[in-house]
């Protein structure tokens, strides 16, 4: 890591050209998007398949659709056995894995090269013919099911994370966490999931990237045959298109907690969509704020005001409209409202006053090498970073001019943005507390 930084200081210094990304590209007739990144350093390749369905498309009354087929797609196709995913990455020394988020769900791959070809039939055969049966479709509820009881039932703070997302949206469908909710499971039918797989499961709705030792000509053959033919459905897929609204006034919203053991705040601004210009200035105004032992948050409120035992920030970019969501555990014996005095006094100087430029080169330096590192070291960084261009730049190009977005954001940039972000909108602030009620 240490020597990591001391390249980076040099590259920012001299002003040096980071390597880009080289990919081809192009779409089949079918309308899926294909990506390959050709790169010999190591015998082995990263497959992403990623489709525009998340969270935000559950049907109303369902939520948890996209978090249940992130588990139903490692089930059993029309020729392919239940957990032969896992065979066809593990027994060779691969490994594979998926997520789903608010606006897309995303299966991967990393496998030695030469099991390239068997991978590319297997992400086919569950983009076309999924077994979304009754036995698949109960068991995958339960396991789903356990997930909401272990991570938000479970710990002591679950409870108010899954709120947070409820109480920051008045109408767009991010209001329903992804995780989705016993009740909507329950009252699913196995109509609904099949449904919901011919909706969104397509190869116009996906995009595929592949990066590592590959030959362009086999790949591509390899693509034609397994995709190809698959045909694209004539129904349009039906697009959520709102955009979350300006928000009138500030909000309060107490969620109680039996088992807190102390008391919690947290706060939300609504952030622009992630295609936004102001991304990589909030990305830095983040790591500012709230990155580190050095940041402002933890220097003042967490270690000269011992108000706090944390004060984190994570940044949720969504198509529809994001939240910079700060959260704080209060410190025994202080309160809740000192502790968001405090968090909005800080956001409040940055708003005032220009950042340092120590602490610019620092969010940069942090900023950036988490960057290279994702990006320059796996078959799948480069791969997420193509994914993450084309989903939320929508263009691949971007994966190249990240980097050099971060390092031309300026101090006043940074004052610009929060301003903009954090100064122009009301706030919408949660509490959790413990205790009979």
């Amino acid at each position: 890591m240490r020597s990591l930084l001391v390249i980076l200081a040099f590259a920012l210094s001299a002003n040096a050209a980071i390597v880009p990304i080289h990919y081809r590209h192009r779409t089949l007739a079918n309308g899926l998007e294909v990506y390959s990144i050709e790169d010999h350093t190591t015998p082995t390749v990263a497959i992403e398949v990623v489709y525009r369905v998340g969270s935000k498309d559950d049907p109303p009354h369902r939520s948890g659709f996209a978090h249940l087929f992130e588990h139903l797609m490692f089930k059993s196709t029309a020729h392919m056995k239940a957990e032969m995913m896992d065979r066809l990455t593990g027994d060779v020394g691969g490994e594979n894995n998926a997520h789903s988020g608010e606006d897309t769900t995303i299966y991967w791959e990393e496998i030695p090269s030469n099991y390239l070809r068997p991978l590319l039939w297997a992400e086919a055969e569950r983009m076309t013919s999924l077994n979304v049966d009754e036995a698949n479709f109960k068991t995958e509820r339960e396991v789903v099911k356990e997930e909401f009881r272990t991570y938000v039932l479970g710990p002591p703070y679950g409870p108010f994370y899954y709120a947070i997302d409820k109480d920051s949206y008045v109408k767009h469908p991010y209001k329903r966490p992804g995780i989705g909710s016993i009740e909507d499971l329950d009252a699913a039918t196995l109509a609904d999931v099949q449904a919901f797989y011919r909706a969104f499961y397509r190869p116009d709705n996906a995009v595929l990237v592949v990066a590592g030792d590959l030959d362009p000509e086999k790949f591509d053959a390899w693509v034609d045959r397994y995709f190809a033919s698959i045909p694209k459905p004539s129904t349009p897929i039906a697009r959520v298109t709102m955009i979350e609204p300006p928000r009138a006034a500030t909000k309060r919203f107490e969620e109680h907690g039996s088992n807190v053991p102390l008391p919690a705040v947290a706060i939300t601004w609504l952030l622009p969509p992630p295609s936004s210009a102001d991304t990589a200035a909030i990305k830095l105004l983040k790591a500012i704020l709230g990155d580190g032992d050095s940041s402002r948050f933890h220097q003042s409120i967490v270690y000269r005001q011992q108000l706090a035992q944390d004060a984190t920030i994570r940044l949720e970019f969504r198509e529809g409209g994001g939240l910079f969501i700060v959260t704080s555990t209060i410190a025994g014996g202080k309160t809740t409202e000192a502790v968001e005095k405090a968090l909005r006094a800080e956001v409040q100087n940055v708003i005032d006053s220009r950042v340092t430029a120590a602490e610019l080169e620092k969010a940069k330096n942090l900023v950036i090498t988490a960057a290279l590192r994702s990006r320059g070291e796996t078959n799948l960084g480069k791969a997420s970073s193509i994914r993450e261009a084309v989903i939320d730049h929508h263009d691949a190009r971007y994966a190249n001019e990240a980097l050099d977005r971060l390092q031309a954001v300026t101090a006043a940039d940074v004052q610009r943005v929060a301003k903009k972000v954090l100064g122009a909108s009301p706030v919408v602030i949660t509490y959790t507390s413990g205790g009979s009620k």
